[in-house]
């Protein structure tokens, strides 16, 4: 189930699905994503873009609100914290990027769990809320993520959440220092989720 609550400007999306709901970042959110973030820093890495020297510090942190808050403000993406609903306990993230508009109407989806709360379904749910906002809020009527050949928890989980595999991209993003090969999905409004 989605719903979305204006708490503040801009508006502000609240997700919610299963066990878990979603929202964009606070300040106050910072000791938390940081501790996350540090803790599963060696589970992360692997998959991720290579971290700036300050990638934790609140100052980064903060860089990154104001990033985040300018992509929702003028609709080319969103960025969402994951939480779990029984304690509020901060699982992971998932962002849409690149949303483009006109012919396309489509957008690009990245994704992050902590190390601990990995392979429990968390993900699956957060997913699966994500893909209810772009199709049913946003209205757009395609999807894409991509992920490295070698990372199967991520593969399952996109076909999992009804992605279909399209296709190779030879070094397509720079993952850990190193531009990468990966493996491109694509999941369409229709498509059985």
């Amino acid at each position: 189930m989605l719903s979305l609550l204006k708490p503040g400007t801009p508006e502000e999306p609240l997700l919610r699905y299963g066990r878990i709901y979603l929202r964009p970042a606070r300040h106050s959110d910072w000791r938390a994503w940081a501790a996350l973030r540090r803790d599963s820093r060696d589970f992360l890495e692997p998959w991720e873009p290579t971290w700036p020297y300050d990638a934790l510090s609140r100052a980064a942190f903060r860089r990154r609100l104001q990033q985040y808050r300018t992509e929702m403000r003028n609709e080319t993406g969103y960025a969402f914290l994951i939480f779990r609903k029984q304690d509020d306990h901060l699982l992971g993230g998932v962002s849409m990027s690149n949303i483009r508009r006109g012919v396309a109407q489509s957008a690009s989806l990245g994704y992050w769990i902590g190390q601990p709360f990995a392979r429990h379904g968390y993900m699956a749910e957060a997913l699966q809320a994500v893909l209810s906002f772009s199709f049913e809020t946003l209205g757009l009527h395609r999807v894409e993520a991509a992920c490295l050949p070698a990372n199967n928890a991520s593969r399952g989980l996109l076909a999992k959440a009804g992605f279909t595999e399209e296709g190779y991209a030879r070094e397509y993003l720079r993952i850990n220092g190193i531009w990468q090969d990966h493996v491109l999905f694509a999941i369409l409004r229709h498509d059985t989720r």
